[in-house]
């Protein structure tokens, strides 16, 4: 990109930024198409602090070419907490994206919809197995916690046994579960190599 572009692309990412703040709806929706991927993300931005943003701005998001577009577009869902514009708009497909930080944003995402999207609780559970990515993997466990749904906790007993970071977003995930394996597993977490896994035991188990 030159300069002169370049410079081109701050003005309107910036324009678009204000109008949010201006309630200039007009300019933020006629920079959702922009040809720079910055300015797409912060007219959508834009929009949904204007309460103007509709399904049909968040499903362009959500498919854009561009990776940091559909993060922003994730970002806004899980905001939204799956409500609102956000209700009928599916984002179980990018737990699937090629771009393994959309997918990690789209996991944040599925544990913050109410109620879960079908067929989101399945993915996260293989991914928080599966996936090759450790943020992935982390993302994915987190997700499984905040929905607490039945089928979690073998997915999240398994990040126990993760490295560090999965381990640590793992036990904080088991809090909405019980059972015997979840004894166990946070009884084996209390005497972990990690010591942010060991208070995060500690918390869960003095109450």
């Amino acid at each position: 990109m030159t300069e002169r572009r370049l410079l081109d692309a701050q003005r309107r990412r910036r324009q678009a930024a204000i109008a949010g703040h201006q309630g200039d709806e007009a300019t933020a929706r006629a920079l959702v198409g922009d040809d720079d991927p910055a300015v797409r993300s912060a007219a959508i931005g834009a929009l949904q602090r204007l309460g103007a943003l509709v399904p049909a701005d968040l499903t362009l998001g959500l498919g854009d070419l561009d990776p940091g577009v559909r993060r922003r577009a994730l970002e806004l869902v899980a905001t939204l907490r799956g409500q609102g514009p956000a209700a009928d708009v599916a984002i179980v497909p990018l737990l699937d994206d090629a771009d393994d930080t959309v997918v990690e944003v789209a996991a944040w995402a599925s544990g913050e919809r109410e109620p879960a999207e079908p067929g989101a609780v399945a993915r996260l559970a293989a991914l928080a197995r599966e996936a090759d990515d450790g943020l992935v993997r982390e993302a994915a466990v987190g997700a499984l916690g905040s929905l607490g749904d039945p089928a979690g906790p073998p997915a999240i007993l398994a990040g126990t046994r993760d490295k560090a970071t999965v381990r640590r977003r793992a036990v904080i995930a088991l809090a909405p579960f019980d059972g015997p394996e979840v004894d166990e597993a946070l009884a084996a977490a209390l005497t972990d190599r990690d010591w942010q896994v060991r208070q995060a035991a500690e918390d869960l188990t003095e109450h």
